[in-house]
């Protein structure tokens, strides 16, 4: 195609952001002379990741489903609103592309684009599309997807569905784990123990390391921890380790990952689909606590493929917050102390992970 402008749409969590990131970083590299806006919503973690960029971003007043009769019709308002908005700008533009990636934010741009008769793709990244890609789907001619079952979900006539894996920041491509150590003044004789809610942080994780702490102290020669909090937890928890034996850092949010998590040896988190492939990208051994409030339990469907490659196991995010630190335990002291099975897990994770996704979805886009 000749030079022109792409539009990311969506956003919400970094699991939204972070691939269409990737695909933005592709899409200069290969193409210095395309443009690239950002339509966000209006949430912190859209602006906190895209501000340190040099991509340009609007945020759109969009929210959420809410089934209330003034949260609904709030809803519809600021829909079209947002439709509006994108509809005007997409209308200026120099060979405009759309590319939904999902959260509220996505819809009303993914519609304006089709409205406006210009090409409308969809990245969903999930083993099962959220509800905005769902929405979506009606308005697009192609979509990337992660998984391949997850092409079911979007079979309709007009829509091809392409299977690239999941996008990924150039910085996975080449990570500097000592940068991280560096920055974080950890000890390069230790190994890293990572816990991790993602982008928002999840405080049933982190009560579930807090109550460890204790456990872990007897593991202090050999491991130190990093723990990212979220922004919301983050006093609570760092209240928790003070005076606790085992070196550890922590942190409410950490933006260079692909550092960090290549610089970790053992990683404690969710299992949201950009998780579950930045951990295979670092080949790193994981114990995944997939979130449990989900109808569809996604979560728990991408974990399952790190788990059949051998490169994970689960402990589900029980209700009973005794039962959970114990399964934990359970799962956690064994993964410390034995380095063979870490290294297996290490090897099977090096043979699942996809780096090259963000050149395949840019590469087409850039044949349009």
């Amino acid at each position: 195609m000749k030079p022109g402008t792409f539009y990311f749409a969506g956003g919400g969590t970094g699991g939204h952001i972070y691939p269409a990131l990737a695909v933005a970083e592709k899409l200069v590299e290969l193409e210095p002379r395309v443009k690239i806006h950002f339509f966000i919503s209006g949430r912190d973690i859209d602006s906190h990741i895209l501000s340190r960029t040099n991509f340009a971003y609007s945020i759109l007043p969009a929210i959420g489903l809410s089934l209330k009769p003034s949260g609904f019709i709030r809803f519809v308002s600021l829909f079209f609103d947002s439709f509006r908005i994108a509809k005007q700008t997409l209308s200026r533009a120099n060979n405009p592309v759309v590319i939904g990636v999902g959260g509220f934010v996505a819809a009303p741009v993914c519609r304006a684009g089709y409205k406006l008769h210009i090409p409308v793709k969809l990245l969903n990244v999930d083993i099962v599309p959220g509800r905005a890609n769902k929405v979506a789907r009606r308005w697009a001619d192609e979509v990337f997807l992660q998984f391949e079952e997850t092409a079911e979900y979007f079979a309709r006539k007009g829509v091809r569905a392409t299977v690239t894996g999941c996008p990924l920041r150039n910085a996975f491509a080449d990570p500097n784990p000592a940068k991280a150590i560096g920055e974080l003044g950890l000890d390069k004789d230790k190994k890293i123990l990572l816990i991790t809610g993602a982008s928002s942080g999840s405080q049933n994780i982190n009560e579930a390391v807090c109550s460890l702490l204790e456990k872990l102290a007897d593991f202090s020669s050999e491991w130190q921890i990093v723990h990212l909090t979220g922004k919301r937890n983050f006093d609570s928890v760092k209240e928790r380790y003070a005076g606790e034996t085992i070196n550890s850092k922590v942190l409410d949010y950490y933006d260079s990952m692909p550092d960090l998590l290549c610089a970790a040896d053992l990683v404690i988190g969710r299992s949201g689909a950009v998780s579950v492939a930045e951990y295979a990208a670092a080949a790193l051994p994981s114990i995944c606590i997939p979130y449990p409030y989900h109808k569809d339990r996604h979560q728990y469907l991408n974990a399952e493929k790190l788990v059949r490659a051998g490169a994970a196991v689960v402990v589900d995010d029980l209700p009973d917050a005794n039962e959970r630190c114990e399964w934990l335990w359970e799962e956690l002291k064994q993964l410390l102390k034995d380095e063979q099975r870490r290294q297996k897990m290490v090897e099977s994770a090096q043979k699942v992970s996809s780096v090259d996704a963000a050149e395949k979805i840019t590469r087409i886009l850039l044949s349009i």
